[in-house]
């Protein structure tokens, strides 16, 4: 479960750091998202909930959305979401993606619902 808590912590961290990237907690204390523009890039949730941690993000890319589904315990996202290629992701599963794997998935989440001037702001940062 640490571990768990670490990679949260991680992707988290690494969300928040992408550009003009803000977290609120739409649903109360324990909803924790990450947007750009006002929309959802990342659904977070908690790190201290009564289940383990775990992630949803907005993969359109064919590779990556199979990449993440083949992820122990991975399922497409609820609410309908599953069907515009959310996939939800448990970090506690054995086998678990790494905090690496994790951050690529968000920066491509943060990619598909971002304007295009974040995307170049992103870019001119990592290039």
């Amino acid at each position: 479960m640490k571990a768990a808590v670490r990679k949260w912590e991680q992707v988290r961290e690494f969300a928040l750091g992408l550009p003009e990237a803000v977290e609120e907690h739409p649903w109360g204390p324990e909803s924790g998202v990450v947007k750009i523009n006002k929309k959802i890039f990342v659904f977070l949730g908690t790190a201290d909930g009564p289940t383990p941690p775990g992630l949803s993000v907005k993969l359109v890319d064919e590779a990556l959305h199979g990449h993440a589904l083949a992820s122990p315990g991975a399922e497409p996202t609820g609410y309908g979401l599953g069907r515009s290629g959310w996939v939800t992701v448990p970090l506690g599963e054995k086998g678990a993606p790494s905090a690496e794997m994790l951050c690529e998935w968000v920066e491509e989440s943060y990619r598909t619902v971002a304007l295009k001037r974040h995307v170049k702001l992103l870019d001119e940062r990592v290039g």
